[in-house]
């Protein structure tokens, strides 16, 4: 099947605002549905293979997801160099139907850094900023702090923002009490959060409905879970509607037990391009392909 036609000519959301004005509050977007965050596929010599990139992409286009992620953590982010992070964002973009929602990961250590990426990944296509916690100075993120940052991030942002806390990589989970503060934000979408702490979600959706808060699941192993407590939307790796179209690595066990590696390999098993990881993420041994494709095996997908 032939890649969608790309559509240079029509502009997203963050475009049509106009970049070059001064930022302000905007709309709220609805973030409900399903947003699966993309791989990024390197060739063997783990240069970015943008080839392989559309091939994927195109597969992606004929399930009804409301939009993709970009640059999160299943992308291996902080593993690219600024230039590949933009051009993957504008690749995507084009490929992308518009009526389809783009969230690019922007989050950097410094607030200074984040600022200028987020308006990077603005003109670059994006709809909406992702952006992680800053984390290597974990010990001095407090709640104030941390508002602080996001507070400038967003004043700053000619697109909506939304928060991500992700503590299995960062160490650093978002106080609940920083949330809550930023939920007020005009410009503050909402959060994604792939902490797994189904009371603090709940607290989350409870306490944040005046502000039209939308609180995203990280996950599939609490998805249904979250979605019982009302989380206003949900970004994983799912299955579409039942079928066997999507890659089948919303099994919690695929990222949990094996990372990233374990999601590429599990792509390769249903028409998507896995490739390699960039180092230092090491392929799996084969005693671990087994396994893995034994998990598989076991829930009937292969």
């Amino acid at each position: 099947k032939p890649c969608p036609q790309p559509w240079d000519s029509l502009q997203s959301p963050g475009q049509r605002r106009g970049l070059s004005a001064q930022p302000g509050p905007v709309h709220t977007l609805n973030l409900r549905g399903i947003f699966p965050p993309l791989t990024t596929p390197f060739s063997a010599t783990q240069e970015v293979d943008y080839a392989q990139l559309e091939g994927n992409l195109c597969r992606y286009a004929s399930i009804p997801f409301r939009g993709l992620v970009v640059l999160g953590s299943n992308g291996e982010y902080p593993y690219l160099a600024l230039r590949e992070r933009l051009e993957l964002v504008s690749c995507v973009r084009r490929a992308l139907p518009r009526d389809r929602l783009l969230l690019a990961g922007s989050g950097c250590e410094s607030t200074q850094a984040t600022i200028k990426l987020t308006v990077s990944m603005a003109e670059a296509g994006a709809d909406v900023a992702l952006v992680v916690t800053p984390c290597y100075y974990r010990g001095a993120m407090t709640s104030a702090a941390l508002v602080q940052h996001y507070t400038e991030v967003a004043d700053a942002s000619p697109i909506p923002v939304v928060l991500y806390s992700v503590p299995a990589n960062t160490g650093l989970d978002l106080p609940l009490e920083a949330v809550l503060t930023l939920a007020q934000h005009p410009n503050i979408l909402g959060i994604k959060d792939s902490g797994g702490d189904i009371t603090r979600m709940g607290l989350m959706v409870h306490k944040t409905r005046q502000e039209d808060f939308q609180v995203l699941a990280g996950s599939a192993g609490f998805l249904l879970a979250s979605y019982a407590l009302g989380a206003g939307s949900v970004k994983h790796v799912a299955l579409s509607h039942g079928s066997r179209q999507a890659p089948a690595p919303s099994l919690p066990q695929v990222t949990r037990r094996f990372g990233i590696p374990g999601l590429k390999k599990a792509m390769e098993w249903f028409g998507y391009y896995g490739g390699p990881c960039r180092a230092p993420l090491a392929p799996l041994s084969s005693p671990q392909v087994e396994e893995l494709k034994g998990i598989f095996s076991a829930n009937g997908w292969l």
